[in-house]
C-alpha cells in the first residue's frame, strides 16, 4: 500500500531561515467503513485526519489541504510503504479502522499537534476531548465547561476547523435544543448523523 510522506519544506531553506530542524512526518490513506480516511503523523504526535471520501486520491488531496491551511511548506512526496515503520501510524489506522466498524474505540491516548490553537481552542478541543463515546455536549455547555459561558459560537468555530475529526470527536458537539449543528465533512450532517447512529444515538 503507498504510503505519504511529508517534509516541512527544503532542508536548506528551513535551515537558513529559522535555524530549525527539519520535521519529517509520514501518512497513509486506508479504505474504512466510512470511506477513505487518510491521517499525518510526526514522531508521537498525530497532524491531521480526514475521512468520508470516496477514493484514496481525495482523501490524500484533502490531507494535503488540511495541513497546509496551518502550514504551507508542507510538501508530498509519495514513496514505497512506511506505515509498518511508524508504530502510531500504524496503531491509529488499526484503530481508526476499529471504530469505522462500529466498535467502541478510545483515542484520549492520542497526542495532537496544538501549535495552531490559541489557549482557548486547545481548551475547547481537550474539553471535546472528553466526550466519551455515545455521549453528546451542546456548543454552550462546552463554552460553559471552558470558563467561556456566552462562547458558543466561538465553540463552534474551532469544532469547524477541527483537523483531527473521530480522534478529537467534534461530531459529538451539538446546537441548541439538540439540533445537528454543522458538520464540515463529506456529507456534511447526513455523515453526522451517522457517527452518532454508529455511537447508538438513534433518536436524533
Amino acid at each position: 500500500m503507498p504510503t505519504l510522506t511529508l517534509q516541512q519544506g527544503r532542508r536548506e531553506r528551513r535551515l537558513a531561515r529559522d535555524n530549525m530542524e527539519v520535521c519529517d512526518a509520514v501518512a497513509t490513506a486506508i479504505e474504512t467503513e466510512l470511506n477513505w480516511l487518510a491521517i499525518a503523523v510526526t514522531g508521537d504526535t498525530l497532524l491531521g485526519v480526514v475521512f468520508g471520501y470516496a477514493t484514496r486520491k481525495e482523501a490524500e488531496n484533502a490531507l494535503r489541504r488540511a495541513l497546509k491551511q496551518t502550514d504551507g511548506n508542507l510538501e508530498f512526496i509519495v514513496e514505497q510503504d512506511t506505515r509498518r515503520q511508524n508504530g502510531l501510524l500504524a496503531d491509529l489506522a488499526e484503530r481508526l479502522e476499529r471504530y469505522a466498524a462500529g466498535e467502541p474505540v478510545d483515542f484520549s491516548d492520542v497526542r495532537v499537534d496544538e501549535s495552531h490553537l490559541t489557549p482557548f481552542g486547545k481548551r475547547i478541543v481537550a474539553a471535546c476531548r472528553r466526550i466519551g463515546w455515545g455521549s453528546r455536549r451542546s456548543y454552550g455547555e462546552l463554552a460553559v465547561e471552558c470558563g467561556s459561558a456566552g462562547a458558543a459560537r466561538a465553540v463552534g468555530q474551532v469544532m469547524a476547523k477541527n483537523r483531527f475529526p473521530l480522534v478529537v470527536p467534534c461530531h459529538r458537539v451539538l446546537g441548541a435544543g439538540g439540533s445537528l449543528g454543522g458538520f464540515s465533512a463529506p456529507d456534511g450532517l447526513r455523515m453526522k448523523r451517522r457517527l452518532l447512529d454508529l455511537e447508538g444515538r438513534k433518536n436524533l
